[in-house]
């Protein structure tokens, strides 16, 4: 089984489940579209998806590459804490916003690993 590959449509179908979320808190707060205001847990929602979004940017990408010169294990959990770290956003920004510190952290961090491993990778690649 590729991993890393299920990491990444993990990841997707995370975005998606919080699309999902928004669309609901949107009906059940009266926010009609294409507002993106107007009643705080909406928000809050909507905030997850975009920065999920937001972040998946660099996520997919840096997956990919450091998949390329890593062990696609080491790559594939790394990954895994980033789903995790998404979900304790997640959790952590609809009941109490200042509280998405760890969530964020899981994060990122798992990103900027990728990113150094790819970059790592890539000069030693080219070194050779």
């Amino acid at each position: 089984m590729n991993y890393v590959d299920l990491v990444a449509v993990l990841a997707i179908l995370q975005l998606i489940f919080f699309g999902v979320l928004v669309g609901r808190a949107r009906g059940r707060y009266g926010v009609k579209a294409p507002a993106v205001s107007g009643h705080e847990m909406f928000e809050r929602a909507y905030r997850v998806q975009m920065n999920t979004l937001e972040l998946m940017v660099a996520f997919l990408p840096a997956l990919f590459v450091a998949a390329r010169y890593w062990p696609q294990s080491w790559v594939a959990i790394a990954g895994a804490v980033y789903l995790v770290g998404r979900f304790i956003y997640w959790r952590s920004y609809t009941a109490a916003p200042a509280s998405r510190g760890l969530g964020f952290a899981l994060s990122m961090l798992p990103i900027l690993a990728l990113l150094i491993g790819a970059l790592g990778g890539i000069i030693r690649g080219s070194a050779a």
